[in-house]
């Protein structure tokens, strides 16, 4: 429905997108298969291997990221331990800042971490995402401010934030084993006839 230049012209702007991202996070994450000019194509691949040394993950990077209003990226795809960032042309670059300005944040809080000033078990990035009932609890017992799980950039303070309903799940487990919340088989049978 595009058309060759309407296809054409998304094509230009998603690879645009992408090296944008490229150039302003390059001097803080590496970024895995770049061409021969040192440029992505409509999807780049930040690697996160380098902070494992300091419990780092890339899932907590995804997960954090989810508190600054991003969908989690795609995770350890193709290469474990990395994300793969894909923006699409219709992205304007006010929305590409903003993700990277929560990427840069995000490596602060790696280097807090990496620094020792907070522990990688109960970090605001070991603990993402804060779910609304967490940070609306009456108890907070995380050694960070509520500010900073839910706002980690002033600009989110002045944009429709999405919160998530969920806070950490284990996705492996998850992903091979079936988790049912229905009650056991034997609830379903009964001495009666049915219908009778």
């Amino acid at each position: 429905m595009l058309g060759a230049e309407g296809v054409t012209a998304s094509t230009i702007h998603a690879i645009l997108g992408s090296n944008y991202i490229k150039s302003r996070l390059e001097s803080l994450y590496d970024i895995l298969y770049t061409g021969e000019a040192g440029r992505t194509a409509h999807e780049l691949i930040i690697d996160l291997r380098p902070f494992k040394h300091a419990g780092i993950s890339a899932e907590d990077v995804a997960k954090r990221l989810i508190d600054f209003g991003f969908h989690a990226p795609t995770l350890s795809f193709p290469v474990p331990g990395t994300i793969m960032i894909e923006p699409t042309e219709s992205e304007s670059k006010a929305e590409l800042d903003l993700f990277c300005d929560a990427l840069i944040q995000i490596h602060a809080e790696i280097n807090e971490v990496i620094a020792g000033n907070a522990d990688e078990h109960n970090s605001v990035l070991s603990n993402a995402p804060h779910t609304l009932a967490d940070l609306t609890a009456d108890e907070w017992s995380y050694p960070y401010s509520r500010s900073k799980a839910a706002y980690p950039l002033p600009q989110l303070r002045h944009r429709h934030k999405f919160w998530p309903a969920v806070a950490r799940v284990d996705n492996a487990y998850g992903d091979r084993n079936l988790v049912c919340t229905c009650p056991p088989i034997e609830a379903y049978s009964s001495s009666e006839t049915v219908g009778a």
